[in-house]
């Protein structure tokens, strides 16, 4: 089913971007892929924030949990930072401000080589000891640490992991066990990184985002989460289809379009006014390029029908 995506695996070729897979829906039926080599089970790095951004979806239906909340409410350990220089305690820092990255950190605490050197195992407890630079809620910067944060409060509220929360309400019912999610040392599923799933299953991801959380027949997920998560809820300043804005653990893109992505090019784009779903795994610095392909050479397919 690769002969559409001639054009797309033209360019990606010349431009030897190391894509791995791609896949094209539209209202939920597989248009085209191409897996050069087996589509197999992938570390989606930064796609598991939109994972967990799912969770809270969840936990706030439950009354489990609310956008207000603060890592005070669920954390309090000796040598926090006080409130100074008209900046708020790490205590106070919402959950809202954790979702769409604007906690306030000049240099965003717990990045991946700083997850692997670190000698602290309480990784909220490192992060609540940082004190903050600006006031929060105001300027996105992009933050890992901000979404372990997110996972460890949901954990405090819940009494489980993310991974195990969602496993039920989620994952089960799109067909995706077994599921393998890397965690902190003290068992706290990462949350921002480290989810393990194929590009196929990431594609039942993109489908239900796009069906506002409806999966057979059932409500996974609160719709109105799904259009809160995935509308701007605030401006970021980076180039091409990063300076589009930030939701809640979501990207903007052009088209119209949002999406999940990771490092190294693992995207799930979902583009509501085309009822389309791409999803790509690679291992490729250049996401971009894989990027405008998609642009250039995937999105008339759709115009096309």
């Amino acid at each position: 089913m690769s002969e559409q995506l001639k054009g797309f695996i033209h360019t990606i070729t010349e431009q030897q971007l190391n894509v791995f897979s791609i896949r094209i829906l539209q209202k939920g039926h597989l248009l085209a892929h191409w897996d050069p080599d087996k589509d197999q089970r992938r570390v989606q790095h930064s796609i598991s924030k939109s994972f967990t951004c799912m969770a809270v979806g969840l936990a706030l239906e439950e009354g489990l949990i609310h956008l207000d909340a603060t890592l005070g409410d669920y954390f309090s350990y000796d040598h926090v930072p006080t409130a100074q220089r008209n900046l708020p305690s790490p205590q106070e820092l919402k959950l809202s401000d954790l979702l769409r990255m604007s906690s306030g950190h000049d240099s965003p605490p717990l990045w991946a080589d700083e997850r692997a050197s670190l000698t602290e195992k309480d990784w909220a407890k490192y992060y609540m000891s940082l004190p903050l630079d600006r006031v929060p809620g105001e300027q996105f910067t992009y933050s890992s640490g901000d979404t372990f944060m997110i996972s460890a409060m949901l954990q405090a509220a819940t009494g489980q992991t993310v991974k195990d929360y969602l496993t039920p309400r989620l994952f089960n019912p799109l067909g995706i066990h077994d599921v393998e999610w890397e965690t902190s040392p003290l068992g706290v599923t990462l949350g921002c990184a480290g989810l393990w799933i194929s590009n196929e299953e990431l594609s039942r991801f993109g489908q239900l985002l796009l069906q506002e959380g409806f999966w057979e027949g059932r409500q996974l997920v609160p719709a109105d989460w799904i259009r809160q998560a995935t509308s701007q809820q605030i401006e970021t300043t980076g180039d091409g289809d990063w300076g589009k804005g930030y939701g809640y653990q979501f990207w903007m893109c052009s088209h119209d379009a949002y999406r999940a992505d990771g490092a190294y090019g693992q995207l799930c784009i979902v583009i509501p006014s085309k009822e389309a779903v791409i999803c790509i795994n690679s291992e490729e610095e250049n996401m971009q390029g894989i990027l405008n392909a998609v642009w250039n050479e995937v999105l008339p397919l759709y115009t096309q029908r």
